[in-house]
């Protein structure tokens, strides 16, 4: 090796050491796709030898961990603690409704009188949105997490000129976020107005607060035709993902399978440090089944 090839060597090494391998450590699971109770969730868990699970709703129950009184919550977070499971993730469904005065794309077909029901149930929820996230925040600090999904209202015909209004509304949920050293997580679902990768760093740059960051699903832009690796993951500001989230199909045997060995391989070499939950959304009779199928698959890859 020359001196020239000595001195370039280790900046050409540099990315590949700018992130901590993808290990056991930092795979997790949403719950209540899982499981069909706590105590099953957390057996899950033990099988496959995690120590990360992400909350949305409590497995076999109606409710969302964040909308429990204060006392079910300490008592679940006893629960994952004194099993050695930290909460990765607590997903909410913050804005995941119509942003009031905008028309849905997916508009179902209503009568008068639902439509009025349904206008006034969403000009609620809009009006209450500081309080859920106060909860929200309550509920990730008693639960351990830093990390809280939001959305941004149910997609428009024309969604890019939607998102000053969005990030004008989330500026001020962020800052709440922010004093209470939380960090907020924009999931791209492909509902919502910020579906794709591109719209995802379109609001990053409006946004520009650390506290404001990315919950990657990469299957979710795909019904828009969006190509979710290389391609989506290209556009996406790195700093900003605080999560990612696989689909079982994703690391299956389906047609939407993506090579997930690249993904973590690219992610730890872009310096990403965060956890990657299994989001099954394999349903039916065989959910259960197929959560264990696709943790399986998932470690085999991060260990192989």
């Amino acid at each position: 090796m020359t001196r020239r090839e000595l001195l370039v060597a280790p900046l050409a090494a540099g990315p590949v050491l700018a992130g901590r391998r993808v290990d056991r450590s930092r795979i997790s699971a949403i719950t209540d796709e899982i499981a069909r109770s706590p105590a099953e969730a957390i057996a899950f868990a033990k099988q496959h030898g995690l120590t990360r699970l992400e909350l949305r709703g409590v497995p076999g129950g109606k409710a969302s961990y964040h909308f429990l009184p204060e006392a079910e919550l300490r008592a679940a977070a006893r629960e994952f603690a004194a099993s050695g499971i930290r909460v990765s993730f607590l997903n909410t469904g913050l804005l995941k409704f119509p942003l009031p005065g905008t028309v849905p794309v997916r508009q179902k077909d209503e009568t008068p009188e639902a439509r009025a029901k349904r206008i006034a149930r969403d000009e609620a929820q809009f009006e209450r949105r500081m309080d859920d996230l106060r909860k929200a925040i309550q509920a990730a600090h008693i639960l351990g997490a830093d990390k809280v999904r939001v959305f941004t209202f149910s997609r428009v015909a024309e969604p890019l000129k939607l998102l000053p209004r969005i990030a004008e509304i989330l500026e001020p949920m962020v800052a709440l976020a922010g004093k209470e050293k939380v960090y907020l997580l924009v999931e791209n679902e492909g509902s919502c107005n910020v579906a794709t990768c591109a719209e995802t760093a379109e609001l990053m740059k409006m946004v520009p607060s650390k506290y404001l960051g990315i919950n990657w699903d990469a299957q979710n832009g795909a019904a828009l035709k969006e190509i979710p690796f290389p391609d989506g993951y290209n556009l996406l500001p790195r700093k900003r993902i605080g999560n990612v989230q696989i689909k079982g199909r994703s690391v299956l045997d389906y047609p939407q399978r993506l090579d997930w060995k690249a993904i973590f391989s690219a992610m730890a070499k872009d310096g990403y440090k965060g956890c990657f939950g299994l989001e099954t959304h394999i349903f039916g009779p065989e959910l259960i089944d197929k959560s264990h199928q696709s943790m399986k698959e998932i470690l085999r890859l991060v260990e192989s």
